[in-house]
C-alpha cells in the first residue's frame, strides 16, 4: 500500500512538475516575445504630430555631440529628419512655430523646401506664430510652406523687406591712436572697412544694395506664389507693416487667428484619434546616428563655421564650431577611401578663414575627384571667401537663391595699439632677433618694407585664388577677375555669373550626386555623415586620454541607448512625482 501511494505520489508530483514547467516555459516565451517586441519598438506613439520650433537661431550643422536636454536641431538635422519622417506612416503631420525673425533668407528657403517635400508625401504642415518679430522676410517665407498659417490675436506682424547696417570704428581708432594696416584685394572686400573707413564705401554700398534687392525679390515672389497672391499685392501687404494679426488675415498673409494650443489642437485633430505630439528631436533620437535613408551610400560631409588650421578640440559636451583643416581633409579622405561611397556631397556654410587650411581642404576635394568620386557642393546660408575656395573644384555647385557666395578676395594685416597704451600711462616694448621677427607685433606698425611685403603677399594669394576659380569653374580668367574683386553675390546673381551651377537646396544637390554616380533617379540612398560623430563616452575618452577604462562605460552607454532601455526610462519618467573673410595672416576679428 505504501509502495502504491509512493507510486501515485510520484505520478502526481511529475504531472504537477510538468504542468509547472509548461507554464514556466509559456511565461518565458511570452517574456521573450515581449522583450523582442520592445527591443524592436522605438517607444513612439502609433499616430503622431511632429513639432518643430524655429524661433531660436539655427546653425547649418552642429559639432555638439551631447546635451543634457534635447540637442538643438541643426539645419541638416531638420532637412534629413523630415525626409525620414516622410517614410514613417505613424507621422501624420508637423506643427511648426515661427516668428522670432532669426531666419536668414537662404535658411528659410532650405526649410521651406524641406517642408514642401514633406507635404508632397501626403502629410500636413500647420504653422503658428505668436507674432512675426523683425522686419526681415525669412520667418514669413518659411511659414508659407504650411497648409495653414496661424497667428495669435492682436499681435504684431512686422515683415516688410530686407535691410541691414554696419558700424565703423575709424573715428574711435583715431582717438585712441590705434593704427590699422590692412591690405584688401580688392575694392569690394569690405570686412576690414570697419577699421579703415569712416563710412560705407560706394563699392560696399553697391554690393549690399544688390544683395538685399535679390533677397527681397526672391522672398516676395516665392511668398506670393505659395499664398496665391499677386506679386504687387504681396509687396503692398508687406509695405503696410507693421500691422496687426487681423490686418494680416485681411490681406491673406495668414489663414487662421488663434493661440498656440488652438493651432496644436487643430493639428492633433487632423492627425486623428489617439494622436500625440512628439518633437522632431525626440523622433530623431530613436534613429541610428550618422546615417539616413537606405540604399547606395553617398557621403555627406558637413563643413560649417570659420576655417582654421589644425584640428578642432572635441570634448564630451561638443566641440568648436569651426571647420578645422586637418579634420575636414581627413573626413574627405576617409570618404574617398570607402569603396561603398558612390559620391560626396560637401555641405558648406562658412564665411572663410585660413588660406592654408582652405587649400588643404580643396586639395582633399580634388583628390577625391581624381579617384573617380564626384563631389557636389550644397551651399547653405553663407559660402564666401574661404567657403567658396573649398567649393570651387566641385563637379557641381548648388546654392539657394539667397545664399551669400563669392567674396573672392583676400584680407591681410593688423592693427597696432602701441600708441594707445600711452593714453593710459602704459608702455609696451618688443625685443626680437631677426629682421622681421616682430612683423606681426600688435604694438608697432609695419615698416615701409614690411608693408610692401604684406601687400605682395595679398597679391600672390589673390592671383592664386582667381586662377583656381578659373580652373575649377572652367571660366576665362578675365571673367573671374571681373566677378571676383572681393565682391559678395546672392546665389541668384552668382549663378548668372558662372560661380554656381544650379539654384536649390540639399535635395537638388543629392539628385545631382546620384546622377553623376550612376544611381537611378528614383532610387533611395543612404547618407553617411562625416566627420563621424562620437558618442558622449568616446568624447570623454578622447578628451581625457582614457583607454580601456572608457570602453566598459561606453558599452554600458550603448546598452542604455537600446530601445528596450529607452522604453524603461520613459516609463520611469512618466511615473507621478512631487561672418570672417579669407585671410592670409592675423587679421583682427
Amino acid at each position: 500500500m505504501v509502495a502504491f501511494l509512493r507510486w501515485a505520489g510520484s505520478i502526481v508530483t511529475g504531472a504537477v512538475n510538468g504542468i509547472l514547467k509548461f507554464i514556466l516555459a509559456v511565461i518565458l516565451i511570452v517574456i521573450v516575445v515581449v522583450l523582442i517586441a520592445m527591443a524592436r519598438s522605438d517607444g513612439l506613439p502609433r499616430a503622431m504630430v511632429l513639432t518643430l520650433d524655429l524661433r531660436k537661431e539655427i546653425v547649418d550643422s552642429d559639432p555638439a555631440k551631447f546635451s543634457l536636454g534635447n540637442k538643438p536641431l541643426s539645419m541638416m538635422d531638420i532637412v534629413l529628419g523630415l525626409d525620414t519622417a516622410e517614410r514613417d506612416s505613424r507621422v501624420k503631420g508637423i506643427y511648426v512655430r515661427v516668428g522670432s525673425g532669426n531666419l536668414p533668407i537662404a535658411r528659410a528657403e532650405e526649410i521651406k523646401s524641406a517642408l514642401k517635400k514633406f507635404r508632397a508625401s501626403g502629410k500636413f504642415v500647420i504653422v503658428h506664430a505668436q507674432d512675426f518679430e523683425g522686419s526681415g522676410l525669412g520667418d514669413y517665407l518659411a511659414a508659407t510652406a504650411g497648409d495653414q498659417i496661424w497667428m495669435q490675436p492682436k499681435s504684431a506682424f512686422y515683415p516688410a523687406g530686407a535691410g541691414g547696417g554696419e558700424i565703423f570704428l575709424k573715428g574711435v581708432f583715431d582717438k585712441i591712436k590705434a593704427q590699422p594696416q590692412i591690405a584688401k584685394r580688392k575694392e569690394y572686400k569690405s570686412a576690414a572697412d570697419m577699421y579703415m573707413e569712416a563710412g560705407m564705401t560706394k563699392e560696399d554700398r553697391e554690393q549690399l544694395v544688390a544683395l538685399l534687392t535679390s533677397w527681397y525679390d526672391v522672398a516676395v515672389a516665392d511668398s506670393a506664389k505659395d499664398r496665391k497672391i499677386a506679386v504687387d499685392a504681396m509687396k503692398a501687404a508687406f509695405e503696410a507693416s507693421p500691422q496687426f494679426t487681423e490686418d494680416a488675415k485681411e490681406r491673406k498673409l495668414i489663414d487662421k487667428i488663434g493661440y498656440d494650443d488652438d493651432a496644436l489642437g487643430a493639428a492633433l485633430a487632423k492627425a486623428g484619434d489617439g494622436a500625440d505630439q512628439v518633437t522632431l528631436a525626440q523622433f530623431l533620437s530613436t534613429k541610428p546616428d550618422n546615417s539616413f535613408g537606405s540604399g547606395p551610400q553617398i557621403a555627406l560631409i558637413e563643413a560649417a563655421g570659420e576655417i582654421v588650421n589644425g584640428s578642432a578640440k572635441q570634448g564630451p559636451f561638443g566641440g568648436d564650431a569651426v571647420i578645422a583643416g586637418d579634420d575636414m581633409a581627413k573626413a574627405i579622405r576617409e570618404a574617398t577611401k570607402d569603396n561603398d561611397i558612390k559620391a560626396i556631397i560637401l555641405r558648406v556654410d562658412s564665411p572663410g578663414g585660413s588660406v592654408s587650411a582652405s587649400d588643404q581642404i580643396l586639395d582633399a576635394v580634388k583628390k577625391a575627384q581624381a579617384s573617380g568620386k564626384p563631389v557636389v557642393v550644397s551651399m547653405g546660408y553663407l559660402a564666401a571667401s574661404g567657403g567658396y575656395y573649398i567649393s570651387l573644384s566641385a563637379n557641381k555647385i548648388v546654392a539657394e537663391p539667397g545664399t551669400i557666395t563669392g567674396s573672392i578676395g583676400v584680407l591681410t594685416g593688423k592693427v597696432a595699439f602701441g600708441n594707445t597704451l600711452g593714453l593710459i600711462g602704459a608702455k609696451g616694448e618688443n625685443v626680437g632677433v631677426g629682421k622681421n621677427a616682430l612683423i606681426n607685433s600688435s604694438l608697432d606698425p609695419y615698416t615701409p618694407e614690411q608693408w610692401e611685403s604684406v601687400n605682395h603677399q595679398a597679391d600672390v594669394i589673390y592671383d592664386d585664388f582667381t586662377r583656381k576659380v578659373a580652373a575649377g569653374r572652367k571660366l576665362p580668367l578675365e571673367k573671374v577677375q571681373d566677378v571676383a574683386r572681393g565682391r559678395i553675390w546672392s546665389g541668384t546673381d552668382a549663378k548668372e555669373r558662372g560661380l554656381v551651377d544650379k539654384l536649390g537646396g540639399f535635395w537638388d544637390a543629392a539628385d545631382i550626386a546620384k546622377q553623376l554616380s550612376g544611381i537611378p533617379k528614383g532610387d533611395r540612398v543612404t547618407f553617411k555623415v562625416y566627420p563621424r560623430q562620437k558618442s558622449f563616452f568616446q568624447s570623454i575618452e578622447d578628451f581625457f586620454g582614457l583607454g580601456e577604462e572608457a570602453e566598459a562605460v561606453s558599452n554600458f552607454n550603448a546598452l542604455m541607448h537600446a530601445p528596450i532601455a529607452k522604453e524603461a526610462v520613459r516609463a520611469v519618467r512618466a511615473a507621478p512625482r512631487g561672418a570672417i573673410e579669407l585671410r592670409a595672416t592675423n587679421i583682427p576679428e
